[in-house]
């Protein structure tokens, strides 16, 4: 159940506990700290940061409140360890980074202050959350000057290739440009795995004449095919991003998801051929999918 009016005393309690966790960090970080900690630096640290960020969201995905906690700590860590050394740096305080983010807050929502810089991009009082993103768009655009060549242009180029994807199908949908129910996008995903057929059986008969042929132009056919196969698997993975939007499913998230289940339901089979002196091949696949059947059963 969500208060409607802030707690005072928890909102002192969090005053109290980040004062802490920031002195905590600057003494790690200070001489007669930690050496692993001092010698970070905010490139060392991005790909902690990324880790952080997917096991904070596991763990909201498993609606486990204790393990959220946790993984949202180690999240905050890494932000608030990452800021100060900018800090340290002389870039900027960390103070500036937090009132720079509330001003923005304020900023884009005049509908919850209204004499906010934002309240010139109001045309209406917004209604629902669409109007509120729309809002939110240009304030950015007319009184941030965010405004670029395309929309699409604001999906950062070094996302990982899904969530790019899952971005700017979200982006081409603000102006329109979607499909208005959902059979039209499940017939695209069926289409988009057709042409990865055909582009393999083009591949393999060009494959096989090749042996024959041993040629120059052969093999640039064979390079030139296969890229067609690639292309055609790209063109199907958008599809089906784009099919998991119109269903309201992070692909990301769900993608997680399957490959936790993946690792669970494999070691599964592993421990258990282990346990009956089977060895892992072909040869025992029926065994294998025997132990794989036995761990769904269980809810691995």
């Amino acid at each position: 159940m969500i208060s409607e009016k802030p707690d005072l005393n928890k909102r002192e309690a969090a005053v109290s506990a980040f004062k802490r966790f920031l002195e905590t960090i600057q003494t790690l970080r200070a001489p007669g700290g930690c050496p692993w900690d001092r010698e970070q630096t905010p490139l060392s640290m991005r790909s902690d940061l990324i880790e952080e960020s997917f096991e904070a969201i596991d763990a909201i995905s498993q609606q486990d409140p204790n393990h959220a906690k946790e993984e949202l700590g180690d999240l905050l860590l890494n932000t608030v360890m990452i800021s100060y050394m900018y800090e340290q740096a002389g870039n900027f305080n960390i103070a500036d980074s937090i009132n720079e983010l509330s001003d923005k807050l304020i900023r884009r929502h005049p509908h919850v202050w209204p004499q906010s810089e934002g309240k010139s991009q109001v045309k209406f009082q917004v209604q629902n959350p669409e109007e509120v993103l729309s809002q939110w768009d240009r304030i950015k655009e007319n009184l941030e000057g965010r405004k670029s060549k395309s929309i699409l242009d604001e999906v950062p180029m070094g996302f990982p290739p899904m969530l790019r994807a899952f971005k700017l199908l979200k982006k081409a949908a603000k102006k329109g440009f979607d499909w208005q129910s959902l059979a039209p996008v499940a017939e695209k995903v069926r289409e988009e795995l057709k042409e990865v057929e055909e582009a393999r059986a083009d591949f393999e008969e060009i494959n096989k004449n090749h042996v024959k042929a041993l040629t120059l132009s052969s093999e640039e056919e064979i390079d030139k095919a296969q890229l067609h196969v690639e292309e055609e698997v790209g063109d199907l993975l958008f599809a089906v991003i784009n099919y998991a939007r119109k269903l309201g499913v992070d692909p990301e998230t769900a993608l997680s998801r399957t490959n936790k289940k993946f690792y669970q339901r494999f070691t599964y089979v592993e421990d258990k051929m282990k346990e009956n002196n089977l060895t892992m091949n072909n040869e025992n696949l029926s065994q294998e999918e025997k132990f794989w059947d036995e761990a769904k059963s269980k809810g691995l």
